[in-house]
């Protein structure tokens, strides 16, 4: 069995939202956690699992990551963690996969699909085995109860529903 430790120093989690329809906003959690296992050194045969301090959330606007972290939003004091669990992770080329799990965001889970590039795999100067893989995909933050906004005079919403996400990861093998 393959078990991988992430490697938090180097590992992060980003995501950006279009803002009043004329820009991106971008953030990041600077707290979580990823589970990689596997009955062999195939990843496609792995299993992911993701947790995220949703409180840890952090736009560069004080202001802005605390309505974030309201009711309004992800509502962090009575949903802690946003988590991912796979459910298939799928080859489709020689470094790329599609992963396929559940996420859950405040109290509603979704089956949802990202992509997945291997970045390498390689030994670090004290012999560990180490491997890096970038994720990316989007998701409809009102299908997750994500719903609040306000509207533009000017047209439009002040948050789009569309939130990209990206998450730079890598492990070190146990």
């Amino acid at each position: 069995m393959a078990n991988w430790n992430l490697d938090t120093a180097h590992s992060e989690v980003e995501f950006k939202v279009r803002h009043m329809m004329i820009s991106t906003v971008k953030g990041l959690f600077g707290n979580f956690q990823v589970n990689l296992s596997s009955a062999s050194e195939d990843i496609a045969q792995s299993t992911v699992e993701v947790s995220i301090d949703a409180a840890s959330i952090d736009t560069k606007s004080e202001q802005r990551d605390q309505h974030l972290k309201s009711g309004d939003f992800f509502d962090v004091e009575t949903y802690p963690n946003i988590n991912f669990r796979s459910t298939s992770i799928e080859k489709t080329s020689d470094d790329e996969y599609r992963v396929t799990g559940d996420l859950t965001i405040k109290d509603v889970t979704k089956p949802v699909t990202f992509d997945a590039e291997l970045g390498g795999v390689a030994k670090d100067p004290w012999g560990n085995a180490k491997v890096g893989y970038t994720v990316t995909g989007k998701i409809n933050r009102e299908d997750f109860g994500l719903t609040w906004n306000a509207a533009l005079e000017t047209g439009g919403v002040m948050v789009s529903n569309e939130v990209k996400f990206s998450a730079d990861v890598q492990f070190v093998k146990s």
